[in-house]
């Protein structure tokens, strides 16, 4: 198991009381890949994304490897979330490839490319998504939000679901058990039957974490699953992300502006400007690079306080 800087030094404090007591089989149900650490799970090749004679991404071209948490980080207006939602299927790049590839357990591997399916397609081959803005629904319990990311899993009929007879039965417990291993590791048995509506908004965060979780993704995209939460909040969805990274062994790319967050848990980050690459390495590389420099502070500029808040990134490496 990896070292996090989480777990020593960093901005984030020690809390025992916030230790998980999983274990590491929820690996096995949580995880949708079966691909080993270390190899290719998605690759990015010379896409390009056009909105009429506007130029939103230029050649972009990156790997996310297995068992990684990889960061897309950049100014506002960078390409970032136009990214994710290319790999998702929400836009549909005219240059260039992404590639997903998959393993089953019995070893046969699968390579699909993205490109041009279309969002309920690219989640049947386990690539859940999160949205900036919250997309849960308010009136319905934690529970229930979390049962519909399981929806792309169900087999039976409308009329099978609703009798809840034979196999239809069988199939609801096998779900339900697994929307309890995610309340269980993201911590939501205090809510787990409250509306959405009523929680506050750190919970709810925490709660579309969890229904993209049900997928159970061979690939996690996140973007900006901090946005909007205060310093305690951020700490606790920092953790989760962990959990569900380390326990749950899930691969993630995370779309986040907090420049300690990303230090703290990525293994690797990729840098849009003006939605072109300008970095891609371990994050020392990416906070030593100085076209990333130029991109948060610009060439000319003279606050102090923001040099002063880079160069606390450089000490801290």
């Amino acid at each position: 198991m990896k070292t996090y800087r989480l777990s020593q030094t960093s901005w984030i404090t020690a809390d025992p009381k916030r230790t998980p007591v999983l274990t590491r089989a929820y690996q096995h149900s949580l995880n949708g890949s079966h691909l080993p650490d270390g190899e290719p799970l998605l690759e990015v090749d010379a896409v390009s994304l056009r909105f009429g004679g506007v130029k939103a991404l230029t050649d972009i071209s990156f790997t996310v490897t297995q068992g990684h948490v990889h960061a897309i980080i950049g100014p506002n207006g960078a390409g970032k979330s136009s990214m994710l939602n290319c790999i998702s299927g929400i836009y549909h790049p005219q240059e260039g490839q992404i590639r997903l590839h998959t393993a089953a357990a019995d070893g046969s591997r699968t390579l699909s490319t993205l490109t041009q399916l279309p969002p309920h397609r690219i989640a049947r081959l386990r690539v859940a998504r999160s949205f900036q803005n919250i997309e849960l629904f308010s009136h319905l319990t934690v529970l229930e939000n979390l049962m519909l990311g399981r929806h792309i899993h169900m087999k039976h009929s409308v009329l099978a679901s609703m009798l809840w007879f034979g196999p239809a039965r069988r199939q609801e417990i096998q779900h339900r058990q697994l929307v309890e291993e995610v309340i269980d590791l993201l911590q939501l048995q205090a809510y787990r039957g409250k509306p959405v509506g009523a929680l506050a908004y750190g919970i709810q965060k925490r709660v579309e974490l969890g229904r993209a979780l049900c997928i159970q993704p061979a690939l996690l995209l996140l973007d900006e699953p901090m946005a909007g939460m205060n310093a305690e909040e951020k700490e606790d969805m920092a953790r989760y992300i962990l959990d569900v990274h380390e326990l749950a062994g899930v691969t993630v790319v995370l779309i986040e502006h907090d420049m300690n967050v990303v230090m703290d848990i990525s293994d690797r980050v990729s840098v849009l400007d003006f939605g072109r690459l300008i970095a891609d390495g371990t994050p020392d590389e990416v906070k030593a690079d100085p076209a990333v420099v130029e991109a948060y502070l610009g060439s000319d500029t003279e606050d102090a306080a923001v040099r002063e808040a880079v160069e606390h990134l450089k000490e801290r490496g």
